[in-house]
């Protein structure tokens, strides 16, 4: 395995230990809530809303890993797959981790939406130039 594939592939164990993180943390709210009977489960089955704000940024911000990060395993994995990743694109793929926890903890910690869309964009960017250069890399190869 070349050192790049290694950042790639450690790029994308970061992005998914950010949901789990995420995770974990809304569990620990949400969890004891409905083991206590403050919520009833089948008012969590239902609604978010009862949860106090915490547990719901956490919630959402789960979410939103399953957006923007599922298309970014998608291109990791075709730039893998074609075994011919280039440092550029490890790069790009570190940034878009990177902006990822910026946006996650914006959401929980801030919940300021101008600076968590900034940062989403950004993100989103470099997403897109991610996907160019390995399509690009792909059809000219």
């Amino acid at each position: 395995m070349t050192p790049v594939e290694e950042l790639l592939i450690l790029a994308m164990a970061a992005q998914a230990l950010l949901a789990m993180l995420i995770l974990v943390m809304m569990g620990r709210i949400r969890v004891p809530l409905v083991m206590s009977g403050a919520i009833s489960p089948k008012d969590a089955a239902l609604s978010r809303a009862q949860y106090p704000e915490r547990a719901q940024l956490l919630s959402n911000s789960f979410d939103n890993q399953f957006q923007l990060p599922v298309l970014f395993y998608v291109v990791s994995l075709l730039a893998l797959w074609s075994g011919g990743a280039a440092w550029l694109e490890a790069l790009l793929a570190l940034v878009f981790v990177a902006l990822r926890y910026g946006h996650a903890y914006i959401h929980v910690a801030l919940n300021k939406v101008h600076y968590r869309f900034a940062v989403y964009t950004a993100g989103l960017a470099v997403l897109a130039i991610l996907w160019l250069l390995v399509v690009l890399r792909l059809l000219l190869s």
